[in-house]
């Protein structure tokens, strides 16, 4: 009689949380499921904590409604499955600014994360290069190339069209430069339109109209309560066995399946499994591939990362303008890459004793000594450069936080997604119950790394051989 299968999840982010719970929903009945997280806390990037009495976000801040075919996201599909879609919210306010010279202007509509699709919308915070976006009578990027998003914008719109919209954009998401990324990972409709238009104001054109809104359709949400009930939810649906504080140094293929070495060297634990699940970012994978597939995790562990460290203040009452938010171009030369007013942006935060949420995230790609600093002076400084960018002394904060995110934000360079497929193909032809989820591959943002958790869990199944549910 064939024994219930063993999972082991390794990683309690969100992406191997929704693995857990896609195993328990699919996989034969009585798969037994493990997820082991070497800190003593689960959800990764989703954390709630709380300010001045009430929840605040210490990491993710909200979630896409929609995926890129326009379908509803895996995230608000887990967050349904888990009986949370009645405690979705949305901003109230949805305006954000540029600093620009010292000052604050509106981020100009219908750009693609800030490649614009009509010159003439922003020539308030840019001066697009004339005539330099021309049909050569082929298309932009080859059919299997990759490029930069940056070089690819500077050879069609100019400098300022990069540095004061396209890198701060792309630099509030990943932390990072557009003349680093790839644009295949990190704008992947754009990509796709590339590869047929000869102009980049069609690509963007096209690439809009490929995955168009509805008017008035909601484009981000988070969850009334904090990012932490999803974290809690899957965990209860997912039925799995949790181990906090219990590192996996070890993977060791066995005859069956895998042998996890679990815990301090002079007392590890020995654990027998099916199959693993390698939710982690990707230097602790290559680690653990080294052993099993050297040459995987050679592949997986060139992925760099940024580090960040977002810091929340509660003020008394400042007179803010009303915006969610402002994105920083680092021309502008300030610590704060960007920053969000929690409690003008999202009307379930507001407060009626007055006192206002704000975070600001600082840290970019290749400027880790700045936080080196202590949570004092980096505080002290958002605080001042703050004033300075509202053009108004901020009254002392009534309480405040500092969260760091070390290694937090992948910088996926151009042909990552190439040698990610390739990592992944040799992976499975030689070790098809060994998979790997997470932000670290597929992208960034919580609907991504729910659905690559997800479908690490199909393969397991899949490599099981096992009839799912």
């Amino acid at each position: 009689m064939r024994q219930p299968w063993r999972v082991a999840v390794v990683g309690g982010g969100i992406a191997g949380l929704a693995a857990a719970v896609r195993l328990r929903d699919r996989a034969p009945a009585g798969t037994e499921i493990t997820v082991y997280e070497q800190s003593g806390s689960l959800g990764g990037k989703l954390r709630t904590g709380e300010l001045a009495g009430q929840p605040v976000e210490f990491g993710a801040e909200s979630f896409l409604m929609r995926d890129p075919t326009g379908a509803e996201s895996a995230a608000v599909a887990l967050a349904r499955r888990l009986g949370l879609a009645e405690k979705i919210v949305h901003p109230t306010v949805g305006q954000a600014a540029l600093v620009i010279d010292g000052g604050l202007r509106p981020i100009p509509g219908g750009t693609l994360v800030g490649v614009p699709g009509d010159l003439d919308r922003v020539t308030t915070v840019a001066r697009p290069a004339a005539d330099a976006d021309t049909d050569g009578g082929r298309p932009l990027v080859g059919p299997d190339a990759d490029v930069s998003v940056g070089a690819l914008v500077r050879s069609r719109f100019g400098d300022e069209v990069v540095e004061r919209l396209v890198d701060p954009m792309l630099g509030g998401v990943y932390a990072g430069r557009a003349d680093d990324l790839s644009l295949v990972t990190t704008m992947p409709a754009l990509a796709r339109a590339a590869r047929v238009e000869h102009t980049l104001v069609g690509a963007v054109r096209a690439a809009q109209a490929a995955a168009p809104r509805a008017p008035g359709a909601q484009v981000f949400g988070t969850l009334a309560g904090g990012l932490s009930t999803l974290v809690e939810a899957a965990v209860t649906a997912s039925g799995a066995t949790v181990r906090r504080d219990a590192a996996v140094r070890e993977l060791t293929a066995t005859g069956t399946g895998w042998r996890l070495t679990v815990g301090p060297t002079r007392e590890p634990q020995l654990i027998d499994v099916d199959a693993v699940v390698l939710a982690v970012p990707a230097r602790p994978a290559a680690r653990l591939l080294a052993g099993p597939a050297p040459a995987v995790a050679a592949g997986v562990g060139a992925l760099d990362y940024a580090s960040v460290a977002l810091v929340t203040m509660v003020l008394p009452q400042p007179r803010l303008p009303e915006l969610s938010g402002f994105l920083v171009p680092s021309t502008e030369g300030l610590l704060i890459k960007a920053a969000t007013f929690f409690t003008t942006k999202w009307g379930h935060l507001r407060r009626p004793d007055g006192l206002v949420l704000v975070r600001a995230s600082v840290g970019r790609y290749g400027e880790e000594a700045h936080l080196q600093r202590p949570d004092a002076d980096l505080a002290a400084t958002v605080h001042r450069e703050l004033s300075a960018v509202l053009g108004t002394p901020l009254p002392a904060p009534v309480d405040g936080h500092v969260q760091r995110w070390g290694g937090a934000l992948p910088q996926y360079a151009p042909g990552h997604a190439d040698r990610l497929a390739a990592a992944r193909t040799a992976l499975r032809a030689t070790h098809p119950t060994l998979v790997l989820a997470g932000a670290g591959y597929d992208g960034v943002g919580i609907p991504v790394c729910v659905r690559s958790g997800e479908t690490a869990a199909e393969e397991i199944i899949t490599a099981l051989g096992g009839s799912a549910r």
